[in-house]
């Protein structure tokens, strides 16, 4: 990936765009974990790290007071800015560990979710009345994904091209970049090693393999073990 600074839009909204709220969730987590501020917790989990990085996210404004509400809010709000009380709604979520499905349920979240819309809706991006990507959208992101496509290494690549290709990619840009971490906080399935051998083709048969899976996600947008971007 090269010249990201060129893509409008942030990996927050893209991926809300892409793959709904539980992808947006997934990149704010992601950020996070880049910067050390989240970790994996039991298994399926994630929870919040007390530290600078943390402490750095935007207090959250009182339930259902938009943005551009806020006493004293003088300039345009951005969607950095809305990205980043996204990123602090998830944060304050997970002072107890949670699982990403129970995160994109949850009041804070949600509020943040919708603040990302109204970027989005002033941008012409979502369809009404559902809020799906529009046609222009959707042209968007298939020009993204050919301009970005899936690195094969996380080596030498900057937190925003590993956040655009979370965005973009789903759970494969998971497993490049992020693995241990996204495996262990459930955004990623894990493989269970012994059915899949059983499964696997005979040497003399030659019959048909296949894969089982369990555990971690719950389906849905794509993306404990330590944080800081230990991955």
């Amino acid at each position: 990936m090269s010249d990201t600074w060129r893509v409008r839009g942030t990996p927050h909204e893209i991926a809300l765009l892409a793959g709904g709220p539980r992808a947006a969730v997934t990149v704010a987590v992601v950020a996070l974990h880049l910067r050390g501020a989240v970790e994996a917790g039991a298994p399926g989990t994630i929870r919040a790290v007390d530290g600078e990085a943390g402490r750095a996210l935007p207090p959250l404004p009182p339930p259902g007071v938009a943005l551009e509400d806020l006493p004293g809010w003088e300039k345009d709000v951005t969607g950095a800015m809305r990205a980043s009380y996204l990123e602090s709604a998830v944060h304050r979520c997970l002072a107890e560990p949670s699982e990403v499905r129970e995160l994109v349920r949850h009041p804070d979240v949600r509020w943040a979710l919708a603040e990302l819309r109204v970027g989005l809706a002033e941008a012409g991006m979502p369809r009404y009345p559902l809020l799906g990507p529009a046609r222009a959208a959707r042209r968007r992101l298939q020009v993204l994904r050919k301009a970005f496509p899936l690195p094969s290494s996380r080596h030498g690549r900057p937190d925003h091209e590993k956040l655009l290709a979370v965005a973009l990619h789903g759970k494969p840009a998971l497993t490049v970049f992020v693995p241990r971490f996204a495996l262990r906080a459930g955004l990623t399935e894990r493989v269970n090693l012994r059915k899949k051998r059983l499964l696997r083709p005979s040497l003399r048969g030659g019959g048909s393999g296949g894969h089982l899976y369990c555990g971690g996600g719950d389906g849905g947008d794509g993306g404990g073990g330590g944080g800081g971007g230990s991955d």
